[in-house]
């Protein structure tokens, strides 16, 4: 019998590793990430408890990579697409109409994954919620900046400041995702984005973007 290289050993250790994180991260979404439990885990990958965390080390590894991996999920969803464009009106504009399409169409069965994760440890201490925590502020400082200069290019008045206009957009986000979760109204989709859009100061949806976001 062939002996297994150390590299084929890595790879398939990689993989394995990548099958857990994205069925947790599945499941986290439905159930929540302090709900998700080892046993659950083994019973859908067909594995053992012990292959299931061997690659973590202990639950809470396997919950911060969960967290991270639907990080990676929101940034290759909304933020990857601006990498072309200036900051400015333009890619404010892509931006937003990326996170409602993220939102409309959302990679997780329980939608917006942070917005869940917010709302189940927003009261909890410990190191889960530290690590949500910087995730939130560092999307919010990204926002904050794009926003800044958008303004700087077209407000003809004094704007409302930056941070403020983020708290607005996050909060339509917020209400976008419960629409469509909860109330199953895909209309929150327009109207999420006209909201969006109207809370930066940006034109209204033409039916040239209808066009070009189907």
């Amino acid at each position: 019998m062939a002996a297994v290289s150390p590299r084929s050993s890595l790879a398939e250790a990689a993989r394995t590793r990548e099958r857990i994180v994205q069925v947790a991260v599945e499941e986290a979404s439905r159930i929540g990430l302090e709900s998700l439990t080892i046993g659950s885990l083994a019973d859908r990958l067909g594995m053992s408890k012990s292959g299931v965390i061997g690659p973590f080390g202990s639950r809470e590894n396997l919950q911060n990579a969960v967290l991270e991996q639907a990080g990676q999920i929101f940034r290759a969803a909304v933020i990857a697409p601006l990498a072309e464009l200036s900051p400015g009106p333009a890619r404010l504009t892509r931006l937003i109409d990326m996170w409602v399409d993220y939102l409309a169409d959302c990679p997780f069965p329980g939608g917006c994954f942070v917005t869940a994760a917010s709302m189940e440890l927003d009261g909890r201490l410990g190191p889960l919620r530290d690590q949500l925590r910087r995730v939130v502020t560092s999307w919010r400082a990204f926002l904050t900046g794009e926003i800044a200069a958008a303004q700087a290019e077209t407000q003809s008045v004094p704007p409302r400041p930056p941070e403020e206009v983020a708290t607005v957009l996050i909060g339509i986000s917020m209400a976008i995702n419960q629409e469509i979760q909860l109330l199953n109204d895909r209309s929150a989709t327009e109207r999420g984005r006209a909201a969006m859009r109207g809370a930066v100061g940006l034109p209204p949806v033409t039916e040239r973007d209808h066009a070009l976001n189907p």
